[in-house]
């Protein structure tokens, strides 16, 4: 029987992710849909850890299932790592993905394009496990960039469209799908949570047949 596992996420794109990345394991994944009444997880942690904690927490006593969380953002190093763990809120409540995004633009606008360093960070959080971290297999992931000097694809959400790829020379969201997939933060936090629950819950494995 498998694994069920409730994502502690009702954000779409991430769900999407997880479900391509995790693809093979023997796991339901259970959506936050499922059960309305679970409370939004706070958001108020000073790191990325102390976040994706809270929310695996909060989803697995609100159902009683085990819960896989993760909190990313994007860290600019002529910011001083900002936005970080605000990078969902940056700039105030109730902007869009590209408000949001134009907004960083802008305030990195006088800064010249070796110096616009920037990374994605994901840490990712199975709860509960009675090995690990405050009882929680912890993984991260980061993925390394510079920010765009303009908006450019469709794909992906977030910041993903002014964070540029130098070695691709696009951004990510200009990446398919499938190819955002094998380099992207979350991917890397992933993977690596796959081969841990594999190797602490003895979980099976099917490789996808090649073509």
């Amino acid at each position: 029987m498998a694994l069920r596992i409730v994502l502690a996420t009702r954000n779409a794109g991430k769900i999407g992710e997880i479900r391509s990345i995790l693809s093979g394991l023997d796991l339901e994944l259970v959506e936050m849909n499922a059960f309305p009444d679970v409370p939004e997880p706070p958001e108020d942690g000073d790191t990325f850890y102390e976040n994706a904690l809270v929310k695996a927490k909060t989803v697995h006593e609100a159902t009683g299932m085990a819960a896989l969380a993760d909190d990313s953002g994007l860290e600019v190093e002529a910011l001083d790592g900002a936005p970080g763990v605000h990078s969902a809120r940056y700039g105030g409540p109730g902007l869009s993905d590209l408000k949001r995004s134009m907004k960083l633009i802008s305030a990195v606008s006088s800064i010249p394009e070796e110096k616009r360093d920037a990374r994605f960070r994901c840490v990712m959080v199975y709860y509960p496990s009675p090995e690990g971290r405050d009882g929680a297999l912890v993984t991260e992931g980061f993925l390394y960039g510079k920010i765009a000097f303009e908006p450019a694809g469709e794909n992906g959400f977030g910041y993903d469209p002014i964070f540029l790829v130098p070695e691709r020379g696009i951004t990510v969201a200009q990446m398919p799908s499938g190819e955002k997939n094998r380099i992207s933060h979350r991917y890397r936090a992933l993977v690596e949570m796959k081969w841990m629950l594999i190797r602490r819950l003895n979980l099976k494995y099917r490789e996808p047949e090649s073509c």
